[in-house]
C-alpha cells in the first residue's frame, strides 16, 4: 500500500489522503467533494501520487526562456491570472510592449474541492468565486506551501456577505480543500512570475476566479443551477477583458461587483480594498439601488460609476470589440493613453446613465428603465424582494422546508421588511 499525505501550511487548505492500489480515499473526517462537475480531479491526483508528470495540457517548463521570448514577453512584466472551476484550468497572463496582456500559458489545475458556486463559510470546503488582488506579503509564507500566494479570499464582497474562510492558495502538492492545488513544478513557475512582476513595479496582480468560462454556451447550459443568478455579476469581468485585453477595474456598489474596461496600460486595481462607490442619485427611482433582484427575478445592475467611467466609454468608442482566438486577439488602441485609476464618487452625484458590459445586464437595464416609469413608489421595493427566488435550502434541510427569505449572494439574506445595505470604506 502507498500512501500520499498532503498538508498545506494554513487552515483553509488541509486534506489528508490516502491512495490504496492507485483509488482514493479520505484518511481522516475532511472529505473531498467533487459533486458534478471536472470529475478529472480524481485521476489527476492519481497521476501526480504515481509520478506520472507531467500532465497532460501542461505546457513546456523546461523551455519557459523559450516560450516567453517567443512571445515578446520577459520576467518581470505585470501579471493576471484567471481560474476557471468547471474546466480545471489556470491563466496565466502578461502585459505585453504595447499596454495589452498576452497569454503566456494555461495550466491544468491539479485539484480543486467543491464545486460550481461561491465559497459561503469557513469549513465548507468549496472554492471561491470572484475578484482577489495579491501583493506581496500575500506570497510570503511559512509552513509547508512556501512557493504559494493567498488570493486574499474573503474580499470586501465576501466579507459585506457575511462569508468566512481563510488562507485560500494557490500552492503546490495536487491536493488541497478550498485551494487551488498545482503540481509543484507548475506551482514553481506561476510563483516565479509573479514574484518577478512584484518585485519590478507591480503593486498587486488580480486573480478573477470564475465557475467556468463564461460563454454563452456555458451560461445557458448552466442557466437553472442555483447559483446562477450570481454569475450576472462575474460576466462583464469576463467579458471587458475578452474585448480589451487589459484586466477591468473593479469597485462595488453596495453589495455588487461593478466592472469597467481597463485601459491599456493598467494592470488591474491597486488597492487590497476593494474601492466603495456611491449610488447615482436619480430622481424617484422606482426601486430600492441596495435591493439586488427585480419583480421578474432578473438581477439589476448596479447603480454606481466609476469617476472615469465616461471617459472609459467613449475610449472605446461605446461598441463591442470582437476577438478571435484568446491567446493573441487585441483591440487596435493606442498604448500611450494613460493609466486612470477608481476612486469614490465625488459629493455631486454623477448623473449619466450606467454602462454595463454583458447582454444580460443590458437586458436588465431595459426591464430597469420600464419598470422605472411605471412606478415609483416605496411599495415597489416589498415586491422585488417578496417575488424573487427563495433562498437556498441548508444542507440536509427537506424539500419544501425553504426560508420565505431572498438570498443574494450566499449568506446575505433579504426579508421583506429590511433591506442590506453596504458603507464600505
Amino acid at each position: 500500500m502507498r500512501s500520499l499525505i498532503t498538508r498545506a501550511g494554513a487552515i483553509g487548505c488541509v486534506v489528508l489522503l490516502t491512495l490504496t492500489g492507485g483509488v482514493p480515499t479520505t484518511a481522516s473526517a475532511l472529505d473531498i467533494v467533487l459533486n458534478d462537475v471536472a470529475a478529472d480531479r480524481v485521476q489527476r491526483q492519481r497521476h501526480f501520487a504515481r509520478g506520472e508528470l507531467p500532465l497532460a495540457t501542461t505546457p513546456r517548463l523546461d523551455q519557459l526562456d523559450e516560450r516567453l521570448k517567443s512571445l515578446d514577453l520577459a520576467p518581470g512584466r505585470a501579471i493576471y491570472i484567471r481560474i476557471f472551476k468547471a474546466e480545471s484550468e489556470l491563466e496565466v497572463w502578461m502585459q505585453n510592449g504595447g499596454g495589452t496582456f498576452t497569454r503566456l500559458a494555461v495550466y491544468p489545475i491539479c485539484h480543486w474541492t467543491g464545486s460550481l458556486g461561491p465559497k459561503l463559510k469557513e469549513g465548507d470546503k468549496q472554492s471561491p468565486e470572484g475578484f482577489y488582488t495579491v501583493g506581496v506579503q500575500q506570497t510570503r509564507l511559512v509552513g509547508r506551501w512556501r512557493r504559494a500566494f493567498n488570493v486574499g479570499f474573503p474580499n470586501l464582497h465576501d466579507q459585506l456577505l457575511n462569508r468566512t474562510g481563510s488562507y485560500i492558495l494557490i500552492h503546490g502538492g495536487c491536493s488541497s480543500v478550498g485551494c487551488f492545488a498545482m503540481t509543484d513544478e507548475v506551482q514553481e513557475e506561476i510563483y516565479g512570475l509573479a514574484r518577478a512582476a512584484l518585485a519590478k513595479g507591480q503593486d498587486r496582480f488580480q486573480v478573477h476566479i470564475f465557475p467556468f468560462r463564461m460563454t454563452p454556451g456555458n451560461l445557458e447550459r448552466h442557466a437553472e443551477h442555483e447559483w446562477a443568478h450570481t454569475w450576472s455579476d462575474l460576466k462583464p469581468a469576463y467579458d471587458s477583458f475578452e474585448r480589451t485585453r487589459v484586466p477591468p477595474r473593479v469597485a462595488l456598489c453596495g453589495v455588487r461587483y461593478k466592472i469597467a474596461d481597463g485601459l491599456p496600460g493598467e494592470t488591474g486595481s491597486d488597492d487590497r480594498r476593494l474601492p466603495v462607490l456611491r449610488p447615482v442619485a436619480t430622481e424617484a427611482r422606482a426601486i430600492d439601488p441596495n435591493a439586488v433582484i427585480d419583480a421578474g427575478g432578473n438581477w439589476i445592475a448596479p447603480p454606481c460609476e466609476l469617476q472615469d467611467e465616461a471617459k472609459r466609454r467613449e475610449f472605446y468608442g461605446g461598441s463591442q470589440i470582437a476577438t478571435a482566438d484568446p491567446a493573441t486577439a487585441a483591440p487596435a488602441v493606442s498604448a500611450t493613453t494613460s493609466s486612470a485609476s477608481i476612486t469614490a464618487e465625488p459629493e455631486t452625484p454623477i448623473e449619466t446613465p450606467v454602462a454595463v458590459t454583458g447582454s444580460i445586464m443590458s437586458r436588465t437595464l431595459a426591464r430597469e428603465a420600464e419598470a422605472e416609469a411605471e412606478s415609483s413608489n416605496s411599495s415597489r421595493v416589498r415586491r422585488i424582494q417578496q417575488s424573487a427566488r427563495p433562498t437556498r435550502r441548508e444542507a440536509g434541510s427537506p424539500k419544501g422546508d425553504a426560508s420565505p427569505t431572498v438570498d443574494g449572494f450566499g449568506s446575505a439574506t433579504f426579508r421583506a421588511n429590511q433591506r442590506l445595505t453596504a458603507t464600505g470604506g
